[in-house]
């Protein structure tokens, strides 16, 4: 399994707005997301809109596009990029660049 972390940047003054529509993500993106390689995915958001994600799949790269290839991801992605900073017109999920790890503890 590929574990994977990324930052984004949440516009401070939708933080809570952020946090209330994923509250209640659609059934249909969930399902999404499980078919396309994606576990143990979170999203840690700290009150100034640092978004911390983190998941793992056995391929990233391949479940990325599993994602970018599902409508219902298109409808999300759209429906969530005015709350993100610094997307220069992409969606947020081709904004998300990976960190590279340097230490994990088995």
């Amino acid at each position: 399994m590929q574990r994977v972390c990324f930052l984004l940047k949440v516009r401070a003054e939708r933080v809570d707005e952020y946090r209330a529509r994923h509250a209640h993500v659609w059934d249909d993106m969930l399902t999404a997301l499980s078919d396309a390689g994606w576990h143990n995915y979170s999203l840690f958001l700290r009150e100034d809109g640092l978004l911390v994600g983190y998941l793992e799949t056995p391929d990233f790269e391949r479940a990325r596009a599993a994602m970018d290839a599902a409508d219902v991801n298109a409808r999300w992605q759209a429906g969530m990029a005015d709350f993100f900073e610094e997307l220069d017109g992409r969606a947020p999920d081709a904004a998300m660049r990976p960190l590279t790890e340097v230490f994990h503890l088995a």
